[in-house]
Formats: C-alpha cells, sequence, structure tokens
C-alpha cells in the first residue's frame, strides 16, 4: 500500500490503533531499497493479515521524511496505537526482517495466555515453560482443586518473577501447616490484600525458620500490586521494618 501525506494519518496513524502498520520509507533511485521491499512484502504478506505494510516515497513526501527523521534509506518504522514503537535502517537479510516481525505480532503463546483456560495456559507453557504469566494462573487453577504438587512443579520452571517466587513459598508454608499464617491467606483469598500483609509481615519476628518463605510471600504480592500501589508502598515500609 502506497501512502501519501495526505493519507498517512488514516492509512498509518489510525489504523495502527487496529493492527500494527510497518512504514517502508524508500526511493526509485535508492539499491538498497529494492532489495529490501520484497523481502518486506513476502514476510508482512506470511502472517496473514497480523500486521499491515505501507511503503512512502520519500522524494514525492518530503514532509514525510522530515516529520520522522529519515536521514538514511530504506528506512523501516513500526506504528502501534500511533505510535513508533521499533525501527531499523538499512536493507537487512530475511532472517532480521522475519525477527524484528515477530516482536510486533503476537505469538502463539500470547494468544494462548491471552485465551486463558487451562487447556491454552498448559500448551503457552509447553511452548514456553518459563512464562510467568501463563503459570501463575495455571497453578492457581491448580491450587484450586487442591493440587499442590503440580502447581508447585509448575511454578519451580519460572526464573525472574517475584510473584511466582512467592506463590510458591505459600504453598511450601502451607505444606508446613502453620496456623498463624492460615488466616493471613485466607485473608488474601478473600481479597482484603491489606489485613493478609498486615498479618504476614507480623509474623515474621517469631517465625524463625520460616522467616524467609514468609518475606518471600509478601514480596510476591506486591510484586503484583505494582510499583503504584499505596498499599504496596506501605507495605515495604513495614516488610523492613520487620526484617531488620
Amino acid at each position: 500500500m502506497d501512502v501519501t501525506e495526505e493519507t498517512f494519518a488514516t492509512a498509518v496513524l489510525d489504523r495502527s490503533r487496529e493492527v500494527p502498520v510497518v512504514v517502508d520509507f524508500w526511493a526509485e533511485w535508492c539499491g538498497p531499497c529494492r532489495q529490501l521491499g520484497p523481502v518486506l512484502e513476502q514476510a508482512v504478506a506470511r502472517r496473514a493479515g497480523q500486521v499491515e505494510l505501507a511503503k512512502v516515497d520519500t522524494d514525492a513526501n518530503q514532509e514525510l521524511a522530515r516529520a520522522f527523521r529519515i536521514q538514511g534509506i530504506p528506512a523501516v518504522k513500526a506504528f502501534k496505537d500511533g505510535q513508533v514503537v521499533a525501527e531499523f535502517t538499512g536493507a537487512q537479510p530475511p532472517q532480521a526482517v522475519e525477527r524484528f516481525l515477530d516482536g510486533l505480532v503476537p505469538s502463539e503463546a500470547d494468544a494462548l495466555v491471552s485465551q486463558g483456560d487451562e487447556a491454552a495456559l498448559r500448551r503457552a507453557l509447553e511452548l514456553d515453560p518459563g512464562r510467568a504469566d501463563a503459570a501463575l494462573p495455571l497453578a492457581r487453577l491448580l491450587l484450586a482443586r487442591d493440587d499442590r504438587d503440580s502447581a508447585a512443579a509448575i511454578l519451580r520452571n519460572v526464573a525472574g518473577s517475584f510473584a511466582a517466587d512467592g506463590l510458591l513459598a505459600r504453598i511450601e508454608l502451607e505444606r508446613a501447616g502453620s496456623p498463624q499464617l492460615r488466616d493471613a491467606f485466607a485473608a488474601l483469598d478473600t481479597g482484603d490484600t491489606e489485613r493478609g500483609l498486615d498479618l504476614l509481615i507480623a509474623a515474621i519476628p517469631t517465625a524463625d525458620g520460616d522467616r524467609d518463605d514468609i518475606r518471600r510471600v509478601v514480596v510476591g504480592v506486591l510484586d503484583e500490586l505494582g510499583v503504584d500501589s499505596e498499599l504496596a508502598r506501605s507495605a515495604r515500609r513495614q516488610l523492613a521494618a520487620a526484617l531488620y
């Protein structure tokens, strides 16, 4: 699709709110542009409507070229929600173009996680066993069925997720049968996060061997609350005081 200064807003910016749009800034005299063009076209065609390609002739649309600071061509910019989210300059081999487009189009695992049912989450983890966004909801489904062993096995495959580590620590604490934590977990399960955190943090000074596991549970809950949560900020201060 050829795009001009008059059609760019509609064909690229507005359209990118529905599907990623890759814009190829090129010119007829540019040899590398002629090399890259077919590679882009074929790669986009293979994605069957998941991404669209727009071509801008920089000689005929110099205002657009200036607006997007095109200093060398071919220049490729990917738009989502009206904004540039990825770009490269110069002719690239097919493998590099494929990787570039893969970063714009949801993977099969992404789509499965979005579905959210047990079968989809299991399939997502088959494709990528370390995905926290699939492991956490699946582990919670299993815990609801009291299948702690399966939930723990899934969570152990996840690295770098405080939330997954915290849920795994909770499973370990529940196995130990600590009565002082039962009310804290019940509060978390019923949505009373503030009370649950208060009870967990209050248990730390006398928890002896369970201190680190309780800390991991608290950190996991705080991670899910997010950095902008006032409750999380307050709980972090309480946790630091209880630990040190």
